[in-house]
């Protein structure tokens, strides 16, 4: 498992479909996954440290958590078939859970929770982009605006 960092949520054009960034921390692979609207609303209020009025779904869920004394340990994007990505929520004491990685990703931000992508995943869907300058992630922001969901070879997770 390589541990992933969330770059941020962009919205693909002509589409408008969501699609959330990740980082491989440590290397050059970055990893975009299409989101529903409502999963890139929350993972963009979690980066931005945003608490809205009442709690969306992830923040209840977290709360929930905080109330069972229970620890999510870590996320993994553990696979990828026909176009699906795949996630496992990890809780303390070793019980996983299978989550959507948008909605995974939401509650890890709200957690502090390290996100962690799979090897295969990675070499399946990764996208190598040296990490030595900052005009080069501008550049794959770039390219994201010229790619549509077909290109990664699914829809929104």
């Amino acid at each position: 498992m390589n541990e992933l960092d969330v770059v941020g949520v962009r919205v693909e054009m002509p589409s408008n479909q969501p699609i959330v960034l990740l980082r491989e921390v440590g290397g050059d692979r970055y990893l975009p996954i299409w989101i529903g609207p409502g999963e890139a609303t929350a993972i963009a209020f979690a980066q931005q440290g945003m608490t809205p009025v009442r709690p969306l779904t992830h923040d209840l869920f977290k709360d929930v958590l905080g109330a069972l004394g229970q620890q999510l340990t870590e996320v993994r994007i553990n696979d990828l078939r026909d176009g699906v990505f795949y996630a496992e929520l990890v809780f303390a004491g070793g019980v996983e859970v299978s989550a959507r990685p948008s909605d995974a990703i939401a509650l890890a931000l709200r957690t502090g929770t390290p996100i962690y992508g799979s090897e295969e995943v990675l070499a399946e869907a990764g996208i190598s982009i040296p990490d030595e300058q900052e005009d080069e992630v501008e550049k794959f922001r770039e390219f994201l605006d010229q790619v549509s969901p077909e290109d990664f070879g699914g829809g929104p997770q």
